[in-house]
């Protein structure tokens, strides 16, 4: 893996890498019994730690791009709400970003939706993920901690051209 921090963000700035992010904190492992996508009320949820963090990740992709942005979350409420709270872009929902933890979504079937909709070598705008721990892994082979991120060479592949791991609060980014 590359270590130019300030190379990977410049490729995510012109549009030949993505940002793909960890919802930021939503305390515990997985989805409570009784889990339904269009309920929030049912899901493990951003805490306050967690909007913070979400809050501090826009202000940051504002201060490094200062045109547009394509931002694409899960359906899972922690990770839209991580993306609303960004407050950079409309959030578009999309199921290939869904979580598979525990069964509940088709790994390989997401991961290959994933790289079929991202196989463009090059974007007009920025691109910012927010998706889960399961899918953040199966396509970087990284575990990341929550509002933790990778950028990512484009066209997507498997396994991912890692350009970068950044998170919020390292000095270097």
């Amino acid at each position: 893996m590359a270590t130019d921090t300030a190379g990977a963000w410049q490729a995510w700035r012109d549009g030949q890498a993505v940002l793909i992010l960890r919802h930021a904190l939503a305390p515990g492992v997985g989805d409570p019994a009784g889990f339904v996508l269009d309920d929030c009320r049912s899901q493990r949820n951003l805490n306050q730690q967690g909007q913070q963090q979400a809050k501090a990740w826009g202000e940051k992709l504002r201060q490094l791009h200062d045109g547009s942005f394509r931002l694409y979350s899960s359906q899972w409420c922690r990770c839209l709400e991580t993306a609303q709270l960004m407050a950079i872009a409309e959030v578009k929902p999309l199921p290939a970003l869904n979580s598979f933890f525990a069964g509940r979504g088709n790994a390989q079937a997401q991961t290959q939706a994933l790289l079929q909709y991202f196989s463009v070598s090059i974007s007009p705008e920025p691109i910012i993920l927010i998706s889960h721990q399961v899918n953040f892994t199966e396509l970087t082979g990284i575990f990341p901690q929550s509002a933790a991120g990778a950028i990512v060479a484009l066209p997507l592949t498997q396994p991912a051209r890692v350009l970068a791991q950044v998170r919020l609060v390292a000095k270097d980014e």
